[in-house]
This record gives C-alpha cells, structure tokens and sequence, in this order.
C-alpha cells in the first residue's frame, strides 16, 4: 500500500538545499542513447527510417521515369516528321515546310499527334531503364570484384544498359505501336493511346502490338548501350581535358557538362540505331496481318535499299540529341537536388598497402 506521507529521503531532497552546511554532490548525467542504440532498443524506428529510405528512392525512381516521358512528349513534332518521312521520303522536304503542312491541314493540335502513346511509352520504359542499368551495373560489378570492375567499366556499362533496355522494351513495345500508327496515318487510325491499343488488338490480336518488337530490340538496345557507355565515357573525357578536378567546379556547371556529354552521346545513339528505327517505322505501318518477320523485312528492305535505311538521320540526330542531353541534366538536376554526386564514370578503387613481411 503506498505511503500517504512524504519519507525521509524524499524531505531531505527538497529542504537540504536550503541549509548552509549542504554540498551538492554534482553527479555526471548519463549520456543520451545514440541513434544507433535508439534503433537497436527500438525496432519500430529502424523500420519507419526503412520506410523513408525506400520511399526516396521510390520517389528517385519516379522522377527518372516522369522525366523521360516528359522530354520524349516535348519533341514529338520532331518524332512526326520523322517518321512521317521514315515511311514516305517524299511527303516534306524538310521539318519546317512539314509542320506548316500539318499545322494547315490539322491544326496545332496535329503537330503532337502521337504524344499520348509517347508519354505512357517511355515513361514505362524509362522506370526500366534507369532502374535496370543501376541494378544491373551494381549486379555486374559486384560479381566482377571492384578491381575488374574498374578495369573493365566499358563492359560492365554496356553489359548492364543492354539487360535492362531488354526488359524495358517489352513495356514500350505496345505504345510505339500505336504511336507510329497513329504519327503515319492520315488522318490518324485512333484518337488517344487506349483506343488505339483497342483497334490494334480488335483488329489483330494481342500479338498486334508486339509485330515490332525485334526491330525495336535492334533498335533500342545499342541505343542505350550506346547512350550509357558513351556519356560515361565523354563525361570522364571533358573532366580529363578541363583544368582541376570534378570536385572544382560547382554544380551548375556539372549539370552543363552532362547536356553536352548527353548531346554528344546522343548523336551517337542515333547514328547506331537510325537502320533499326527505320525499319521499326516500316514494320508498324507497312507489315501486313500474318506475314512473317524476315518475309516482311525482306521486301521493305528491297523496297527502299541501303540508301533508305537512312532516311530522316538528320531530324533524329536533332531529336536524339536534345533529348539525351536533356535526360542527363534533369537527371544528374535531380541527384544534386537530392544530395548525390552527378554522373560521369566510376572513381579508381583505392590504392592497397602491401606490407613487407
């Protein structure tokens, strides 16, 4: 039963330090709990700092993906003409006597048809992509050994960029069947991304909107090869020839020097896949219901020839490029934003002591 009066102890606590012969013996406060051992007494506050942890780079993830629907969807007048000149090399002469054309005949609303499929396309592919090339890069260099993942990054990049836009074609796939539909006809065959995803499987099956998708691989997979490998490459090379270190310059200029690393890696990427997106253009618009791939393939090549594999480089060279350079410095905007280091080739692994017995 609890006392109702105050004890001894507790009297001399409050009225012992009023009296002149009372020293108070002054005791060390204990320490507070790290955070450390916060989380070792207190599960649930490892998991809510998990949480959090995983819902940044969800969110990181996220703004990749956002980011390069958002950059494919602003250049789409570009990607009309192209492909509009990728089918028929005759229909314009060039980019700007094609978009008073359409501008004309379809308003300004004609000059994005096409947008809608882009968007939810490479949005889908870009949460692939960027998150497959992390993965895999890490993947891949933890196999190889921080060594032989240094000494051979080139691999490892093209090795990892090429995994992941493998997976990420088969999510891009249906959209850009629907988006060259609708880019090279006249008027366009659907008014918006479902509907056109419903004609094509009304029509053709589900198999309808996957018709290009080896093409697409021949086309997007050195692609991105390409992009990933080169830009490292280029970024590290620009560092190289500039004076001082990365580190010396501030952010805003790193972020220039990924747009130009991008531009310049974009170029590239549309040089080596320029044939493959040729030919994707052909497929979805020419490829008649049932006819095999290579029978398809062969008569478009003999239709147009070596020469026509080539048709509208210089719009895409354009296109490409705006848009890689664009992607690298939202990206690399974006790490900065979030206290990460900007892209642009791995650091050499630190330098082992070999003690002498």
């Amino acid at each position: 039963m609890p006392l109702l009066f105050p004890t001894q102890t507790t009297l001399q606590k409050i009225f012992a330090t009023h009296s002149p012969v009372y020293r108070r013996s002054v005791q060390p406060e204990s320490p507070m709990p790290s955070q450390k051992s916060q989380k070792d007494l207190f599960p649930a506050w490892s998991a809510v700092d998990d949480v959090k942890s995983k819902a940044g780079q969800l969110s990181h993830e996220a703004q990749k993906e956002v980011q390069k629907g958002v950059t494919h969807t602003a250049v789409t007048p570009l990607d009309l003409v192209k492909c509009r000149r990728q089918v028929d090399s005759k229909m314009y002469k060039g980019n700007f006597e094609a978009w008073g054309k359409i501008g004309r005949a379809e308003g300004f609303r004609g000059i994005y048809t096409g947008w809608s499929p882009t968007f939810f396309g490479y949005s889908a592919q870009g949460a692939f992509k960027y998150g497959g090339y992390e993965f895999f890069k890490k993947f891949y260099s933890d196999l190889a050994g921080e060594d032989l993942a240094y000494r051979y990054k080139t691999s490892i990049y093209l090795t990892a960029s090429a995994s992941a836009e493998f997976i990420a074609d088969l999510a891009l796939c249906p959209f850009e069947a629907v988006k060259v539909r609708m880019q090279t006809t006249i008027p366009p065959f659907a008014t918006g991304t479902f509907n056109g995803i419903s004609n094509i499987t009304g029509k053709e099956g589900f198999a309808g909107l996957y018709k290009g998708l080896y093409p697409l691989w021949g086309r997007q997979i050195p692609y991105t090869m390409m992009k990933f490998a080169s830009f490292e490459t280029i970024v590290e090379m620009i560092y190289g020839y500039l004076p001082g270190k990365k580190s010396d310059y501030s952010k805003g200029a790193q972020t220039g020097v990924s747009f130009a690393g991008g531009y310049l890696a974009g170029i590239l990427c549309a040089i080596v896949s320029h044939p493959a997106d040729v030919m994707v253009s052909k497929l979805n618009a020419n490829r008649q219901p049932g006819e095999a791939f290579g029978a398809a393939m062969g008569r478009i090549y003999k239709d147009i020839g070596f020469s026509g594999l080539w048709n509208g480089l210089a719009v895409r060279i354009v296109m490409i490029g705006t848009l890689t350079g664009l992607q690298w410095m939202i990206y690399d905007s974006f790490k900065i934003f979030m206290g990460l280091p900007t892209t642009g080739g791995a650091a050499p692994p630190p330098k082992k002591e070999i003690s002498m017995p």
